[in-house]
């Protein structure tokens, strides 16, 4: 990982790409380093590195996470969280994106949005509110209240929710896939024989997943996989740690 400043940190895999991954991390202690950053952020970069898939890591906000963990950074996982941060947040992640793209040289053509624990919370609200643009969504170890939203009235999304056997966030993703497939929105819910936090495999199943529906639209509309991509990895920052 590097960072392109000094909230967020990005992935380029060895061929270039016009697909991009945002990607939200669990709660996570202050300081340059710590082996909650470290191992998500090297899932991340394993899993697109396999699926030739940019990424960017956001950082959240630190006041976000549980009690007694004032100073860690987390997302808005309460309904009175999300009405103060989200937008700023989502502005945030905006940004983001299109300083990566001048850097990059490279208009993304698919933008996923997906996080871990906290990370999944805020993702699964944004997809239930429809405050966010993107090609699909992932859940990953995180529950999240039902909204009763109007999903009805957003353009469905291909959404992957994994969890896993070990946590004790099951039954709300359940009921969040339920959510979804009553709306009738693609979705795909699946449960792992592990524990808490981000994994390799979910990654792997979302990309899967999403891809799916890229191919099934493709072939609907009669259109080719895409084009060739150019980049230009030179515009970006050099190796640096996230404060």
């Amino acid at each position: 990982m590097r960072a392109l400043d000094a909230g967020t940190c990005y992935f380029l895999p060895e061929q270039p790409t016009d697909v991009l991954l945002v990607y939200l991390h669990g709660i996570v202690p202050p300081g340059a380093s710590s082996p909650q950053k470290t191992t998500y952020q090297a899932i991340v970069a394993s899993a697109c590195g396999r699926a030739g898939v940019a990424a960017l890591l956001p950082r959240g906000r630190k006041g976000l996470a549980p009690d007694g963990l004032a100073d860690w950074w987390g997302w808005p996982t309460s309904t009175s969280t999300y009405k103060r941060f989200a937008p700023e947040l989502v502005q945030q992640i905006v940004d983001s994106q299109r300083a990566f793209e001048r850097a990059t040289g490279v208009a993304f053509r698919r933008v996923y949005l997906a996080g871990s624990s906290s990370g999944a919370y805020f993702v699964a609200t944004l997809a239930q509110k429809g405050d966010i643009r993107v090609d699909g969504y992932g859940a990953m170890s995180g529950g999240t209240p039902i909204l009763a939203p109007r999903l009805a009235s957003l353009t469905p999304r291909p959404v992957y929710i994994g969890y896993g056997l070990y946590d004790t966030v099951g039954k709300s993703a359940r009921e969040l896939g339920q959510l979804f497939g009553r709306a009738n929105w693609p979705v795909r819910v699946a449960e792992h024989r592990v524990g808490h936090g981000a994994k390799e495999i979910y990654l792997d199943e979302a990309f899967g997943f999403w891809n799916e529906h890229v191919r099934a639209d493709a072939a609907r509309l009669g259109e080719g996989a895409g084009g060739t991509v150019s980049q230009t990895p030179a515009g970006l920052p050099g190796a640096a740690e996230l404060q």
